[in-house]
This record gives C-alpha cells, structure tokens and sequence, in this order.
C-alpha cells in the first residue's frame, strides 16, 4: 500500500541575520511515512519544524 504522505529528505534553510546572509536550517533531510487511515500525532519542542513541516506540505512554503 502506497502511503498517504510521505517526504524524503526534506531540507528547509532561512536567511537570518544581518543583511539575511547567515543562513538557519529549520529541517535538516526530514524523512516521513504516513499510511492511510493512520492515526499520527506531530509533537516536538519549540524550534523542532513542526510548523516549518506543515508549511511545506501545504506548499506556503518551498524547500531548499
């Protein structure tokens, strides 16, 4: 069964800084399966990606 979501190797940086010029990498080769009908739960510190992934999946955002 193929699955409903899945990333590989997703890598997101943000220009941060004086002149944006020092790069911050949000996601570093996020790799995830989700099967359908599976029921998953995205936990994680603050600062972990979690809104970063969503974003990426929702395509608000592109990755790097």
């Amino acid at each position: 069964m193929d699955p409903a979501i899945h990333l590989e190797n997703l890598t997101k940086d943000y220009a941060v800084g004086f002149w944006r010029r020092r790069p911050y990498r949000a996601l570093d080769n996020l790799t995830l399966s989700i099967e359908a009908g599976e029921v998953f739960g995205f936990l994680g510190p603050n600062g972990a990606g979690k809104t970063t992934t969503l974003k990426l999946l929702l395509q608000l955002i592109f990755p790097t």
